[in-house]
């Protein structure tokens, strides 16, 4: 069966697809889950059926309130997030509050192909971005890409999860799940939410180095190229909140070329 694919402009692509059983399957084990943003409900459904057929288990919503209700009581593997929405909240600010609830990779979709849009939707930290009217197969390849991409941020075994809700140092106490550090003097100590996602980062993964494109890609959702700076000053700044002195550290410490390690005394 053959299905067609369109923008709001008309412009139209083809693919072959295999005709779908009438009856939902029940979930595999290990199935990948991906939610579709976009008012088009006809291109909701095209790859809601294209995309279930290449193996993923696939949810739409058509509009901002929709994508809230839905991420606040499900967890997801990648999002698919239109761009332009007539009515309601755009496109960028409904990003802009994925980003502020979760780090879920996101694949940003729109007919603007203007430099600016793209760059603005990256900075706003989205993992990819694709110019409407487009071959499905290009998406499904774009899909896999930053799904890849993101499963090899670290070696198997070191995934957070592995990590106790509580993590000690040095009389310093970081919860995970409230998001808080406390001195040893019991003192909260505010952190932003990239020096937050760093040290959990470090702190769940004593003696492991770190390089500075995998803590870029956990604090931003982007890679990292070599006259960026942003994680050596995000590391300073990390390391005064802490009491760690760069000039003789003890937490932190910088292997040269490669990144950062955390390595508190006694480990």
């Amino acid at each position: 069966m053959a299905a067609k694919l369109a923008d709001r402009g008309g412009s139209m692509t083809r693919v072959r697809m295999q005709a779908t059983p009438g009856s939902a399957p029940l979930r595999p084990a290990g199935r990948q889950r991906i939610l579709v943003v976009d008012d088009d409900r006809r291109l909701c459904g095209f790859l809601t059926r294209f995309l279930s057929d290449e193996g993923f288990e696939i949810s739409a919503v058509y509009d901002g309130q929709s994508m809230s209700r839905v991420v606040a009581d499900s967890i997801f593997d990648l999002i698919i997030l239109d761009l332009g929405f007539p009515r309601g909240e755009d496109g960028m600010t409904l990003a802009r509050r994925l980003r502020a609830q979760c780090d879920t990779p996101l694949i940003m979709l729109s007919g603007k192909s203007a430099t600016i849009d793209k760059v603005v939707c990256l900075e706003l930290g989205a993992d990819d971005y694709i110019t409407k009217p487009f071959e499905p197969r290009e998406l499904l390849a774009r899909i896999r890409t930053v799904l890849r991409r993101i499963s090899l941020r670290f070696e198997p075994g070191e995934a957070p999860s592995s990590c106790s809700s509580m993590v000690t140092f040095c009389g310093w106490r970081l919860d995970l799940e409230q998001r808080e550090l406390y001195s040893p003097e019991m003192e909260p100590v505010e952190l932003t939410s990239r020096e937050f996602k760093l040290l959990a980062a470090l702190a769940c993964r004593p003696g492991r180095v770190l390089s500075r494109d995998q803590i870029l890609d956990i604090v931003a959702n982007r890679c990292w190229t070599p006259y960026d700076r942003s994680i050596d000053v995000l590391i300073g700044k990390l390391r005064r909140k802490i009491r760690d002195d760069a000039r003789a550290t003890r937490l932190i410490k910088t292997v040269r070329s490669v990144g950062y390690v955390f390595s508190p005394p006694g480990h």
